[in-house]
């Protein structure tokens, strides 16, 4: 434990789980992204919906969303930003079961078309826990570089995916393995030390069974 897990981040107030934790769910989905938001349509869900107006965690999603950080003083004026630059936003309640009570569903449009449906839950301190990425369930705190690859269920694709990153000189943090059936679809995520480099994604992208490869780049 480090001074930052008792005091919290540095933000704009008033709540690390409301404010800043939201901020980051948003920023970190814009990264997952991977381009400037355009449309963004913004489940929350639990204590988010029923108390997030009156702690800003609309406006602190939406802040995330254009790339701000939890200590920029805009974020008050966010949906004001984002309505000017031409970013479409808009907000219900989300009806999910057994998730965290501080969880969002972002469902966002990128500048090039791209699209992701990212879960997100803020577990206090301005941490968060991405839970789901696309339907897909997973466990990833945002903390770290991360690479989510979906390909088809065949030998070589996880060997294919480490030993690029051993070339690379980029350390494995953590390693999760997921598939729907044998020979189905499946999914690793891959939490890093270091960076990864854009052309090992773009490698990676036009790999033979690789269906889409998702990149956490902080």
């Amino acid at each position: 434990m480090d001074i930052f897990d008792i005091i919290g981040p540095v933000m704009v107030g008033p709540s690390s789980s409301h404010t800043a934790g939201a901020v980051r769910i948003g920023y970190v989905g814009r990264k997952l992204l991977a381009e400037p938001v355009v449309k963004a349509r913004i489940g929350l869900y639990g204590s988010f919906w029923s108390t997030g107006k009156g702690h800003g965690t609309d406006r602190a999603i939406v802040a995330g969303l254009m790339g701000w950080e939890t200590d920029d003083r805009r974020i008050p004026e966010s949906l004001e930003y984002a309505e000017e630059n031409g970013v479409e936003v808009s907000f219900y309640q989300a009806d999910l079961k057994e998730a965290h009570p501080n969880t969002a569903v972002l469902h966002m449009t990128g500048a090039k078309g791209r699209e992701l449906e990212v879960i997100a839950a803020s577990v206090g301190g301005g941490r968060i826990r991405i839970c789901e990425v696309d339907g897909l369930t997973v466990n990833v705190s945002g903390e770290h570089p991360t690479l989510i690859v979906h390909n088809l269920d065949q030998p070589g694709h996880v060997a294919e995916v480490t030993s690029m990153l051993s070339h690379k000189s980029v350390n494995i943090a953590t390693l999760q393995l997921y598939r729907n059936a044998r020979g189905g679809n499946a999914v690793m995520v891959l939490e890093c030390d270091q960076e990864i480099p854009l052309e090992s994604i773009k490698w990676l992208e036009h790999l033979e069974g690789v269906i889409k490869v998702t990149y956490l780049n902080l």
